[in-house]
């Protein structure tokens, strides 16, 4: 006996016992202190039930309210008598089979979670029972931490004390969250059936009651509606092995046919495809429980006065090509300093029964020739090419893998021009040069490239082949607007975003907006592209001034094949505007050029948006070098000529070799801005006609100093 008291005394020296004493104390005083915080919300089942009850607002980048979300369907209380039994049933057997038997929390459930818990190594199964559930949604939040949880059980106990269990089930009933903002079961009842829950039948009660477990992914209108299926008949197999159904009862509720509400939620708001995004990102944030919850107050990235402005130019542009087959339009607009998207317009109209809910800025479409711009910067940075290497627009067979057919690709206008140099091949968006282009650099090498500027949804090279320069491979407009900003933004990437401050119900702030810009390209390559796509000169010969604006700006359009796609892609070193036009169906327009379609759009809108700002300029590289070049050839010029002018290189890329020839003029020295200063390069002349139809090249050496040489027909 002596030995063991001394044991248990040379125990409680030791520091591990201090430790479990501290532990005792401390969870002894958690439920003393989670009693006294709650005492005041316990005293009603409407104090319960309301406290965690708010919604989302978004405000626009100067405060204005554009959007509600959760709120627009506040939840409508319906006694328990009102509330089919069928209803209560089936909710029961799917969270919570032993509910009328447990005094708050299921020892089984627990023992489940934690061993799940530690195979999976984190806190993702509750194993909670419909009054742990009420506790977590009306009084606690949703974060999965080991104190919440505990506090969670002592709050259960004390409901299950104070509240019989038809008063905790009618809680529990009118505020659990069914999606689509819907809270409780009359206000799910109405969203999802336009009726009230007195009128539900069994088939539509055991529909609703497998929505809860995961409202966004098993809503049978937004979500998945085969697994909300399947989730449905787990549930009526449970209610018949509970004794509340037959199986004949059963098999009646799944041969069912469903009629779900076609607009679910309200949206008599503003910006609708962007708020959604808004809300998407918050849900993958926090969650969609405690978004709904949260009280959330957003200030986003969205200027709402440009987002009307936006709004009413595609509806009149869209309007006045509907003789041309045109049905649909879209516009994102991204300052490319940050990467914020300051407006956007998903469809012509969200109201649109046919495709007005679809979000064409972030659906994949074939961009055409605005995806030339990448491959030619692929080959700059790779200096296989200079904005003076000579290029072939001939009739060209290009060789296709085994099993292929040749490919023979055209020019928009049908004709070909022979030699042309890099700049007017580009500016004048030529498809045969832009081909050669892609067939130097390779098609792993333009994804990787794609990559590096944002663009997710080009990714296995064995799905493209050259035809991908010319846009075969589909984008989304508002990665590809991205890519475009961050030209724009001299090869830095700043990640598409929307929200530049959280604050929660009690006016915390708990997010704020960081830039986040990556350096992916060396500036002297997106100068280069940006110094021919803003060349206004060069580019008449097919778009005439139909693209200029009146400052500055580069931009190159886009039409898929048939003319399925029409866009125009454009940027300052302040603004970025990416605009598409189209049929969501894929239906041809009638030849609805992206000049045409969605030029018009693109520049109203930079007019207006840049309206009263400084007039900006390309900013010049250290690293980039102006030289004289022959307009025939692109080789050095001796002297200013009237056959050669200024060009811009990335230092150690300037030509070598040089040629002659023409009237000696005064040489200039080049300035910063995107055209070289002595002149606007002209295109150089043409071979005959003859020429041309005989596809004949012209072979030419040219030396890259501190690299190969490079061999360009």
């Amino acid at each position: 006996m002596g030995r063991l008291i001394r044991a248990l005394f040379n125990f409680l020296k030791e520091p591990i016992f201090a430790l479990l004493l501290a532990f005792a104390s401390i969870a002894a005083f958690i439920p003393v202190l989670t009693y006294a915080y709650f005492a005041n919300t316990l005293v009603s089942t409407d104090a319960i039930m309301n406290k965690n009850k708010t919604g989302l607002i978004l405000k626009d980048r100067t405060g204005k309210p554009f959007f509600k979300f959760y709120d627009a369907r506040a939840q409508e209380f319906v006694p328990l008598s009102e509330i089919p039994q069928l209803f209560q049933e089936a909710i029961i057997s799917a969270e919570d089979k032993e509910f009328y038997n447990h005094p708050g929390f299921s020892i089984k459930g627990i023992i489940g979670a934690i061993l799940a818990d530690i195979k999976h190594r984190n806190l993702s199964y509750g194993g909670s029972t419909i009054t742990q559930q009420l506790v977590k949604n009306s009084l606690l939040t949703s974060k999965r931490t080991f104190l919440r949880k505990y506090q969670e059980l002592i709050l259960a106990q004390e409901i299950e004390r104070r509240y019989s269990k038809p008063e905790i089930l009618e809680m529990y009933l009118n505020s659990v969250y069914f999606g689509e903002g819907a809270f409780g079961a009359e206000s799910a009842a109405k969203t999802y059936f336009t009726k009230s829950v007195k009128d539900l039948s069994l088939s539509e009660s055991s529909m609703l009651a497998g929505i809860i477990t995961a409202p966004s992914y098993l809503s049978p209108i937004s979500g998945d509606p085969d697994e909300a299926k399947k989730r449905q008949a787990y549930i009526l197999g449970e209610m018949v092995q509970n004794n509340y159904i037959s199986d004949a009862d059963r098999q009646a509720a799944l041969g069912e046919e469903l009629t779900f509400s076609k607009n679910p939620t309200p949206f008599d708001f503003q910006a609708p495809h962007f708020a959604l995004m808004v809300r998407d990102e918050l849900i993958q944030k926090y969650g969609e429980e405690e978004v709904a919850r949260s009280g959330f107050v957003v200030t986003t990235t969205l200027d709402l006065d440009w987002q009307r402005y936006a709004e009413n130019v595609v509806k009149e542009q869209v309007e006045s090509l509907a003789k041309n087959g045109v049905t649909n339009g879209a516009v994102v607009v991204i300052d490319p300093k940050t990467g914020q998207i300051r407006t956007l317009v998903g469809s012509v109209s969200w109201y649109n029964d046919k495709f007005g809910k679809v979000n064409i800025a972030s659906s994949s479409r074939q961009p055409g020739s605005s995806f030339k711009p990448l491959v030619y910067m692929t080959a700059l940075e790779d200096h296989l090419i200079t904005p003076a290497t000579l290029l072939k627009d001939n009739p060209t067979t290009f060789k296709m893998p085994l099993g292929s057919p040749p490919y023979r690709p055209r020019n928009y206008d049908g004709r070909f021009r022979g030699p042309v140099l890099v700049r007017r091949a580009l500016a004048n968006s030529l498809n045969v040069p832009a081909v050669q282009v892609m067939e130097m650099v390779g098609v792993p090498q333009v994804l990787e490239m794609a990559s590096r500027l944002g663009l997710t949804t080009l990714q296995d090279p064995s799905d493209y082949g050259l035809s991908m320069v010319l846009g075969a491979g589909e984008v989304k407009l508002l990665e590809m607007t991205n890519a475009y900003a961050t030209l724009a933004n001299r090869g830095v990437f700043n990640p598409p975003s929307t929200i530049l401050e959280i604050k929660d119900k009690m006016d915390k702030k708990i997010f704020t907006f960081e830039e986040q810009p990556k350096k992916v390209i060396d500036p002297e390559y997106p100068f280069l592209i940006s110094s021919i796509l803003s060349d206004n000169s060069i580019r008449t010969e097919v778009f005439g001034q139909s693209l200029d604006i009146s400052r500055p700006a580069a931009v190159k359009t886009g039409t898929s094949e048939n003319y399925k796609d029409s866009l125009t892609l454009g940027y300052t070193p302040s603004l970025t505007i990416g605009v598409w036009v189209g049929n969501n169906d894929g239906t041809s327009m009638d030849r609805v050029a992206g000049s045409l379609g969605a030029a018009p759009i693109w520049r109203k809108l930079m007019e207006k948006f840049l309206e009263g700002t400084p007039v900006e300029k390309f900013e010049l590289p250290a690293n980039i070098v102006s030289k004289p070049v022959c307009r025939s050839n692109g080789l050095l010029a001796k002297e200013s000529t009237s056959a050669a002018y200024l060009e811009y290189f990335a230092e150690g890329t300037d030509p070598v070799k040089t040629c002659s020839g023409g009237a000696h003029t005064p040489l200039e020295t080049p300035s910063a801005s995107p055209t070289p200063a002595q002149s606007t390069p002209t295109p150089p002349v043409s071979p005959s006609p003859q020429a041309a139809s005989e596809g004949q090249t012209q072979t030419i050496n040219i030396q890259v100093r501190g690299g190969k040489q490079k061999r360009i027909n």
